[in-house]
Formats: C-alpha cells, structure tokens, sequence
C-alpha cells in the first residue's frame, strides 16, 4: 500500500522536525495500514503535541493507496482550522481536501458532494456533516476522528459505515472511558 509514500519525506516536507513520539506513532500507523487488517488506533496526546500532523501523515498515505480519508471534527471551527492546517502542510503532496459542514450555501455543498463522490476530493473535512443523508464517498479508507468524546458511538460508526474495511484513527487529548477499555482489552491500539 501507498506507493510513492515514504514516512522519511512526509516528515522531510513538513515546516518542522517531529518529535521521536510523532515519527514512532506515524510509524506504528503506516504499520497497521499495511498489514491486511482494520486498522483501530488512538493517538493519546496534549493539546498542542502535534497528533493533527500525525493523522495528517496517515492521510497521506491512505490517499497514496488510491482511498479517500474523512476527518470529522466536532466543530465547524476546528473543521476550518483542520482544512487550513491541511492546505498548508499537504501542499507539497498534491493532495485536494475540501470542507463539508452544516452552514454551507446550497451551491457549495453540491460542489463538495460532488467532489466527495467522484473523488477529486481526497481529504473531506468536517463536522457531523460527513455522515449525513445525501454523503456518498467515492472510496473511503481512513476515517479520523478528532476529540472523539464530543461525539456519540452511533455517529463515529455512521462515518466507517460509508466505506468498506475502512481503518479508525482517533485522536484525543481526553480519551473517554470506553475508549480506555478498548485499549485495555486489546480493541484498539494506542
């Protein structure tokens, strides 16, 4: 998986060195996607500890192997701030990422739709927006979800059932309590 992908030139083409906790998640990551099975992993870390440019790394991959990636963010402000952070690291990439939240203009939305279902838009930020009615992905891979604990069971499952095998990457500074027992029973990996 990934052809033309390589962890060393993602980390290379960044504004700035990662540190060895980021190199050995993405690694761990890049691991999982390539091993044949679901890949179910959270990434623990302060606000601030770099786990966007971590997930982003996964992103890139994913999208070397010829999938789209979701990343759902409880807020239409974090949303934005992802699909910024995303135009400025994923640049040197040629990766297209595009926004779907729930204050967008009629037109704008049936661009992005549009985008989403033939793919031209390979990484789709947003809100709740990504599992509503109408959202057909053309091939969804990765779904990552940041500050999981603002959103229900139900809706984190809507998002991977849009795919097929799709891999989970959650991100979390606070990791709720059923997500520690998956941890703690081998469910998902840290």
């Amino acid at each position: 998986r990934g052809k033309g992908f390589s962890q060393k030139g993602f980390w290379d083409a960044l504004p700035f060195r990662p540190t060895r906790a980021q190199e050995r998640a993405l690694a761990q990551i890049c691991q999982d996607l390539g091993s044949g099975r679901a890949m179910r992993r959270l990434v623990q870390g302060d606000v601030g500890s770099g786990k966007t440019a971590v997930a982003f790394g996964a992103a890139c991959l994913a999208i070397a192997s010829s999938c789209q990636c979701a990343l759902m963010a409880p807020t239409e402000l974090l949303a934005r701030q992802h699909l910024a952070s995303a135009g400025r690291l994923l640049a040197p990439f040629g990766i297209s990422a595009g926004l779907l939240v729930g204050g967008m203009g009629a037109a704008q939305r049936r661009e992005t739709l549009e985008g989403i279902r033939d793919g031209s838009i390979q990484l789709v930020i947003g809100t709740q927006a990504l599992i509503s009615q109408g959202v057909s992905y053309h091939k969804l891979g990765l779904v990552i979800t940041d500050e999981q604990h603002r959103f229900g069971v139900r809706q984190r499952l809507a998002l991977t059932s849009k795919g097929d095998a799709v891999d989970v990457l959650v991100l979390s500074a606070t990791p709720i309590p059923r997500t520690l027992v998956l941890t703690a029973f081998g469910d998902m990996d840290v």
